[in-house]
């Protein structure tokens, strides 16, 4: 019997993550996409997708409202705005349609509530779904615990000037696995760039700084320093496709499942 698709449904579809996405599924046998949407005053908004991929009509219009599309499709894959997310959660909810959230900027509050919606629909929410970065994340945790107080931590990245939220999702999970290789608290040992007569660095601190400009698709690097060493672990991303082809193995791999709320790690099996 021939397998049929997974229909999915792509929010952000005006912005470049969500047309990278709906390119990829196009061209997918495995995937169909069933619903996409954006924010009500998009001027994508009542196109075909077709027409925002460079593609031949699919049929399928950009939505105002996931509501209007939700009951389309098995799964949501939700890179749009953090404000809106909470809402998107509400409504997959009561849908009972797993999610895909690679939104960043989440807020602390909200990870509680998906915490709790996990237990009623499936969820995969990761800061960067691109399996070189969830490589990086577990050196991350490798390398922290392996080298002593002696090296200094210091995480940089660079994205283009787009972004809105800074520092990356991704460089503030690789600060958390560092300190939690390190048994230390990061809200009390974080330091988010540096100006003026601040002193010699302390001990135990990890540095977090962004760069903004160009087109920069997405550079992360953590150092390990020491008196006469260095350790460098840098990600490149040189196209969006490496986090879109993840965000769709996120869905082949949620909608297998019935609840629970998954990182990247789990899904790539690592």
């Amino acid at each position: 019997m021939t397998k049929q698709p997974i229909k999915i449904i792509v929010g952000g579809a005006g912005g470049r993550m969500g047309r990278t996405i709906l390119a990829l599924a196009h061209r997918d046998p495995a995937l169909r996409i069933a619903g996409a949407f954006e924010r009500s005053d998009h001027p994508v908004v009542g196109r075909d997708v077709g027409e925002l991929i460079g593609t031949e009509p699919v049929n399928v219009p950009v939505h105002p409202d996931l509501r209007e599309c939700v009951r389309l499709g098995q799964v949501v894959i939700d890179f749009t705005h953090p404000a809106a997310v909470p809402q998107h959660l509400e409504i997959a909810l009561q849908a009972r349609r797993a999610m895909v959230i690679g939104t960043t900027g989440l807020t602390k509050s909200f990870r509680v509530k998906l915490r709790l919606a996990g237990r009623k629909i499936a969820i995969v929410q990761a800061p960067n779904m691109s399996l070189g970065v969830n490589l990086l994340f577990q050196l991350v945790s490798f390398v922290s615990a392996r080298l002593d107080q002696r090296y200094d931590v210091e995480i940089v990245e660079e994205h283009h000037r787009h972004k809105k939220d800074a520092p990356s999702g991704t460089a503030i999970e690789m600060a958390n696995l560092a300190a939690k290789a390190r048994q230390i608290n990061l809200a009390r040992n974080a330091v988010f760039g540096r100006k003026g007569l601040i002193g010699e660095r302390k001990s135990g601190t990890i540095g977090i700084h962004a760069i903004r400009g160009g087109d920069t698709v997405g550079r992360h690097t953590i150092l390990f320093l020491a008196d006469g060493e260095r350790l460098r672990l840098t990600h490149e991303a040189s196209s969006r496709e490496a986090f879109g082809y993840g965000a769709l193995i996120a869905a082949k791999f949620i909608v297998k499942k019935k609840s629970g709320l998954y990182n990247m790690r789990q899904v790539l099996g690592l």
